[in-house]
Parts: structure tokens; sequence; C-alpha cells
């Protein structure tokens, strides 16, 4: 990730597998069973349902922005009227209990199982953990490759879910997430759709509910509050993930889309492409290393990574998982 002056830093955002120096001596780890893991090719796609998503009619919508607190390395401007077909959006993040039907429906197998690993923020691990994982990502010592961490053990193998069912699913690849989408009978959405949904109907404001962090001192979304990446006082009532419905909606309807997990869009990344792509319906370049990744997540920190606001920007490698990183469907109307 470039910064302003268009050096390379490794954000908070998420670590992406190509990052990891031991990634090659990783990808076929046994899993805690001593087991090979295997995935499915293929997801068959189930009937498409609308019920519970949120209709967008579309239209004309400013995307991108030219804000001085912008990383225009990252491709966040120029600022340009987009053209979208009307199309459905899910109001919040697919959580814990969504993905379990899913997978209790498919035998699916994420691929934070299949490597037998994923990347767990250094102060969410316990102790036992901590001693027992060596491998950090250079050069951002806070994310571990934690063995045996995935969706159901979000912290490692002495963690679970069963408190969080209401919290978005986490440690979801692209794929994954594609498998899944495919499963509802829906699709990820358009880089653009995201932005137009997560606008909220508003022009060309920082957040998604206006320009203001925190109006009125209130806390709109779950972000990192303290010292990244060393202290989180959590004044927003949250040390990692929050449920799904945390914080008011957005104008259309949509939570928590600043802040808590970063989500997947269907595009690859190029940070050249805004500039000159098409004005109506872009679905972003045709061939790329990584996936487009918006919203920011828990988190993220306006001293280091600052891409919680509606126009930043961010990516990952299709493969990649870390416990910060999740998903929402779309569907064409």
């Amino acid at each position: 990730m470039e910064g302003k002056e268009g050096k390379v830093t490794r954000s908070c955002c998420a670590a992406g597998r190509g990052e990891f120096d031991a990634v090659g001596e990783r990808q076929t780890a046994p899993n805690a069973a001593g087991e090979r893991q295997t995935a499915p090719l293929t997801v068959q796609p189930g009937k498409p349902d609308v019920e519970g998503m949120i209709h967008l009619s579309g239209g004309d919508f400013l995307m991108g922005t030219d804000d001085g607190e912008g990383f225009p390395a990252d491709g966040e401007g120029p600022v340009r009227t987009v053209t979208l077909s009307p199309f459905y959006i899910d109001p919040c993040t697919v959580s814990n209990g969504q993905f379990a039907e899913f997978i209790e429906s498919t035998g699916y197998v994420t691929e934070a199982e299949r490597f037998g690993w994923s990347f767990v923020f250094h102060l969410l691990a316990s102790d036992n953990v901590r001693a027992q994982t060596t491998q950090a990502v250079s050069g951002t010592p806070w994310w571990l490759a934690v063995q045996g961490a995935y969706w159901r053990q979000p912290e490692g193998p002495d963690s679970n879910i069963e408190q969080r069912m209401d919290h978005p699913v986490i440690h979801v690849s692209w794929n994954d997430a594609m498998a899944y989408c495919r499963w509802a009978g829906k699709r990820l959405p358009t880089e653009a759709e995201w932005e137009y949904a997560a606008r909220g109907g508003l022009l060309q404001k920082r957040y998604p509910w206006g320009d203001l962090l925190k109006p009125d001192g209130e806390h709109r979304c779950n972000i990192w509050q303290g010292k990244f990446p060393v202290k989180n006082n959590a004044s927003d009532g949250y040390i990692s993930t929050a449920p799904v419905k945390s914080f008011p909606p957005n104008g259309y309807g949509l939570y928590n889309v600043a802040g808590n997990v970063w989500e997947w869009c269907s595009d690859w990344f190029s940070p050249t492409y805004p500039a000159t792509a098409p004005r109506a319906n872009p679905t972003g370049p045709a061939k790329g290393e990584n996936r487009v990744m918006r919203g920011g997540s828990y988190l993220c920190h306006k001293s280091y990574c600052n891409r919680y606001r509606v126009a930043a920007r961010s990516s990952n490698t299709p493969d990649s998982s870390a416990g910060n990183m999740g998903f929402r469907c779309a569907a064409d109307a």
C-alpha cells in the first residue's frame, strides 16, 4: 500500500498471505486432527432470495474523493459521476450464524482451514497462542500467523464464536465469500455499488453519516480508540468485532459500512483504474492480483490507516484471510 508520499507501507488494513515469509511452509499444513484439508471446488448455485435485502434504485452519484485526508495513491480520486442500474444489497455483513448455515448445507471448507492458519491481531490472541506463534508479518508484527485460526476459532484453537453468532464472520477470503454468495443465489457488490450504498444518499460526505467522525460526541462506528497498535481503550464499546447491527444505519439502512470489518467487493484492484473507468456500471479492471476491500475495520485509526472513510480503498489477494475481513452480499434487481 502506498502512502501519501508514494512510500510503500504495510497497513493495519489486513495482512496478505503473500506478505508472510513462511507462507510456503504452511500452505499444506494439516488441521488439528492431523488430516490434510480439501474443499469443494464449486458450490451449487442457490435460488436467489432478496427478502430482507435493500433495494436501491441506482442512478447518478459522485464517486471517489479529493479529500485532503484521503490517499491519492490508493486511487480514491478523481471525483467522478457514476451511473448505476438498480440493485439489491444486504443491510448487514454476513454473520457467523448465516455462514454456519452455509457450511452445514454444503460442507464447504474455507481457505484458512485448508492453509491451516490465518492472521490474528496480536492483542486478541491468548498468552498461550502468542507463546506458540513465532511467525509474524515483517514490518507489521501485530499480525500473527496463527495455526488453527479460522472462522469458528477466530483467535486460534482456544477461541470460539458461541457468543458471537450475530457478529460478522471473519477469516473469510474473497474466494470463500464468492462461494457463499453463489450458494445464496447472490453475488458480491461491485466497488461502485458498495460506495453508492455506503454513502446512504449523502453527497460527498466523509463518512456514511456526515463529515464529523463523532457528531455530538457520539460514536458511530467500531474503529480503534487509543494508540495503535498497543492500546485500544474501546471507548466505542468494542475491542474486536461488533454485532452486525451495531450503531445507527445510514440513510439507506446499511449497518457498519465504516469500521467493524473490511468488506470484499467483486472488482480487481487498481489504483489507476478509477481515473479511466467507464462511467456506467463500472466493474473494475479485467485482471489483477488483488481484490478490492472497502469500509475499514475495528483496527483502523486516523494516525495509521484512516481508511474507514466512505471513499477509502484497500485490497488483498483473493486467498487472504484475517480477523478483520468479512463481506456482505448484493444481487441484481
